[in-house]
């Protein structure tokens, strides 16, 4: 069966939607954390760490951004396949695997007008942030994703580390990747070599 032409763009579309979510859930729950950043948006590669400040007049600020990092053919996922295609009688892979990241920028404590660094009550409430919009950010790929699909279960994916960003340009962050499979990647029979 042929993978759908949109197929990974709604995969990242549904991982934006479930972080998005899980960033909502955790402001309810917790006192002064923010929440999902009016910026947040399926973009095409790294995000430009342009987005980090207040855009939007309300609290939340920051930049929530997924962008697919690389796509391939797996047999035995999340192994990529490694096979030599276009023989006669070789069947296509079983799954395409789309490595996702999300990265959340928030903006980061910087030196006042006077040149003075920030106090360390101010960094480690920045740090209060960061973290916790890491664990929300886990969170909420492990409880929302295997919920999507349109098959029993959501689909299979591979969970793997998340970074807190160095700060840079006023801006702080976490990134987190993971690797999804998706079902089919052959052709159409009747378009089989």
């Amino acid at each position: 069966m042929a993978l759908s032409a949109l197929a990974v763009h709604e995969l990242a579309e549904t991982v934006l939607g479930c972080v998005c979510a899980g960033l909502e859930d955790t402001a309810a729950a917790v006192e002064d954390q923010p929440g999902c950043p009016c910026r947040a948006c399926v973009v095409p590669g790294p995000p430009a760490w342009d987005g980090c400040n207040d855009p939007c007049g309300d609290e939340t600020g920051g930049q929530l951004s997924v962008h697919v990092a690389r796509i391939y053919a797996s047999s035995a996922f999340p192994t990529e396949d490694r096979e030599v295609r276009g023989a006669r009688n070789c069947p296509p892979p079983t799954t395409t695997a789309a490595d996702l990241v999300v990265t959340l920028l928030r903006c980061a404590p910087t030196a006042d007008e006077r040149g003075c660094p920030p106090g360390c009550e101010e960094l480690a409430a920045a740090a209060r942030t960061v973290h916790v919009d890491a664990v929300s950010i886990n969170n909420a790929l492990l409880c929302c994703l295997p919920t999507t699909g349109t098959r029993r279960r959501g689909p299979r994916f591979v969970l793997g580390p998340s970074r807190i960003l160095e700060s840079e340009g006023g801006c702080m962050g976490v990134e987190q990747r993971l690797t999804v499979a998706l079902p089919g990647c052959g052709c159409p029979k009747e378009e089989s070599p």
